[in-house]
């Protein structure tokens, strides 16, 4: 009887081992998991003082970067261009926009803001998904200075621009011969030493908006739709707005275009002076008030719609 209590008392002792062992382990795993946790905290807190510290070092320096970053695809050049099939459908598209604009504004002219809305925005959702829907070189020179395309393909767009812009003149004057109309190719109010650089700055003035309008609709090219309204308004309060302001202050008519390309169908440049000399003076203040202005006015546009971005911590490469 004395010999079988001990081995009770032993099997008792067996039993009651594995847990002492797992009361054991769970301190000893707690005690472990205590500085884990507390290194992945500490990690933590130095990844988001170094992202505080980040924030608070962007400043104008950080702006001027990202203006000069390329947005574009990095390795598109004159060499690697065209061998991608998609140029040509762009450049097709660019010179079919700018055609079908300049028909419309070499008939109804800048007066009718309304018409022009539904056309620009019409074209605008038709050829967006092909070449981002410039049909304006100011925009396409704002485009190339804030490096949203590249300089080979801005100079395609531009060339397209201007061809197209000239089809659009022939079939124009193609249609008024056949009406029995004279053929008088249109003109806009002709330059004087007075006007220069009122209209200048009115070119200036409503390339901004443009350029503006454009680059901020930049953000929303994820929706055709929404991208051409805001494209088309920017367009339209840029001509209302020049409008009023040359009608209304300075008593000018027919004196803006705010589209280089459209503008040399008008018959902008002089074909006879004086003298020879004379002639180049009266086309270089021509060029400057009808190409150059409105092309500085749309990298005026693009880089304020950056500033903004920036200053809104919004992603320029959108």
């Amino acid at each position: 009887m004395a010999s079988t209590k001990p081995k009770k008392n032993a099997a008792k002792t067996k039993a009651k081992a594995p847990a002492v062992k797992s009361k054991t382990t769970a301190k000893s795993a707690k005690a472990t998991e205590k500085p884990a946790v507390k290194a992945v905290e500490k990690k933590v807190e130095k990844v988001e003082q170094k992202v505080v510290k980040k924030a608070e070092t962007k400043g104008f320096g950080a702006i001027v970067k990202d203006f000069f970053a390329k947005k574009c695809d990095p390795k598109e050049n004159i060499l690697t261009v065209f061998r991608n099939k998609n140029i040509y459908a762009a450049i097709i598209a660019e010179l079919l926009g700018t055609m079908i604009l300049a028909i419309v504004l070499l008939t109804l002219g800048v007066y009718q803001p309304l018409y022009i809305f539904f056309i620009v925005i019409a074209i605008t959702l038709v050829m967006f998904k092909l070449s981002g829907s410039n049909f304006n070189p100011l925009i396409t020179v704002g485009m190339m200075a804030s490096r949203r395309i590249s300089a080979i393909r801005g100079v395609l767009y531009i060339l397209a621009q201007i061809v197209g812009a000239w089809l659009g003149l022939i079939i124009v004057n193609a249609f008024r011969v056949a009406g029995g109309e004279a053929a008088d190719l249109p003109v806009m109010t002709g330059l004087t030493t007075d006007t220069f650089w009122t209209i200048s700055l009115l070119e200036l003035f409503g390339a901004v908006i443009i350029g503006f309008f454009f680059a901020k609709a930049q953000q929303y090219r994820r929706s055709s739709l929404t991208f051409a309204v805001a494209v088309a308004g920017g367009t339209m309060i840029a001509f209302v707005v020049v409008y009023l302001i040359s009608y209304s202050y300075f008593n000018l008519t027919n004196n803006f275009m705010m589209n280089p390309a459209i503008a040399l169908m008008y018959q902008i440049l002089p074909s006879s002076g004086d003298t020879f000399g004379t002639l180049l003076g009266e086309m270089a203040i021509a060029l400057l008030a009808y190409v150059v202005f409105p092309m500085v006015g749309g990298v005026v546009g693009f880089y304020l719609s950056d500033i903004t971005a920036k200053l809104n911590d919004e992603d320029l490469k959108m």
